[in-house]
C-alpha cells in the first residue's frame, strides 16, 4: 500500500492548482515572512531532536481537530462537503468571507475530489487562522487546537533559515545539522525528508506543502487508526 505522502505526491503531480488560487501561495508566503520578522529570533526550537520530543503533543492538538470534524462531517462520509465547511467555520465565529471559504476549500482540496478530508481539513483550519484575523476565535473555543498552530509554525521558521516564507533544501539540511554540525545527517535522508515537501519538485516548499508532509510525519495515519479502534 502507498503512504500518505506518496498518495498525496501522486494528486499532486496530476492535478495544477488553478491560477486564481495562486494567490493564496503568495498570501501566505507574505505572511509567514511577516510571522519570521515579528518572532525576532524567538523561536523555541533549537534543533530537529526538539522538535521530535513534542510530537505527542502535536498528536493530541490533531486528536481534538479529529474531534471538530466529525462533528461538522454531517452525513459522516468521511469528507466536509461546501455548505458543511462554511458551517464549521461560521460557527466557530472565524472572521471569513464565504468567497474567502470558497477559495481555501479548493486550495486544500488536493485530490479534487469534490470534499476535505481530514488532512486536508488540518490544513485549511491551520491557514483560515493564520490568515485571517482569528486568533481569538482559537483562544476561545479551543487553546490545545491554537497552540499547535502556533507550535507547527514556529516548526516551518525554525526551517525556514533565511526568512523568505519558503523552504529551500540547503535550509532543510541546515536545520538537521542545528544541532551538532560535526555530525552531519546523510545526505540521503536530507535528500528524502525534502523530497517528502517538494510536491511539485520546483526547489522549494511552501507552507501549505510543508503542513501536509509535518502531519504525516507526526501520524495522522496512527491518528485514524485509534479513532476507529474499540473502547
Amino acid at each position: 500500500m502507498k503512504s500518505l505522502y506518496e498518495n498525496i505526491h501522486d494528486m499532486l503531480c496530476c492535478h495544477s492548482l488553478p491560477n486564481n488560487y495562486n494567490k493564496l501561495d503568495i498570501k501566505l508566503q507574505r505572511k509567514m515572512k511577516e510571522i519570521k520578522r515579528n518572532a525576532s529570533g524567538q523561536i523555541s526550537f533549537k534543533s530537529i531532536d526538539s522538535i521530535i520530543m513534542k510530537f505527542p503533543q502535536f498528536k493530541e492538538g490533531l486528536k481534538e481537530i479529529r474531534g471538530v470534524f466529525q462533528h461538522y462531517d454531517e452525513d459522516s462520509n468521511g469528507t466536509i462537503d461546501h455548505e458543511e465547511l462554511k458551517k464549521c467555520l461560521h460557527t466557530l465565529s472565524f472572521c471569513i468571507r464565504d468567497e474567502e471559504i470558497d477559495d481555501l476549500y479548493y486550495y486544500c482540496d488536493i485530490n479534487q475530489n469534490e470534499g476535505i478530508q481530514f488532512n486536508e481539513f488540518i490544513v485549511l483550519l491551520c491557514l483560515t487562522y493564520l490568515l485571517t484575523d482569528s486568533s481569538q476565535t482559537l483562544k476561545i473555543c479551543s487553546p490545545r487546537i491554537e497552540a499547535t498552530f502556533i507550535t507547527i509554525t514556529e516548526v516551518f521558521l525554525f526551517l525556514d533559515k533565511n526568512g523568505d516564507g519558503n523552504l529551500k533544501r540547503k535550509d532543510v539540511v541546515k536545520a538537521l545539522n542545528e544541532a551538532c554540525p560535526t555530525e552531519k545527517s546523510p545526505s540521503h535522508i536530507t535528500r528524502t525528508r525534502f523530497k517528502e515537501m517538494d510536491w511539485d519538485k520546483n526547489g522549494k516548499v511552501s507552507f501549505k506543502e510543508f503542513l501536509f508532509a509535518f502531519i504525516s510525519w507526526v501520524g495522522i495515519e496512527l491518528i485514524d487508526s485509534d479513532d476507529e479502534c474499540p473502547a
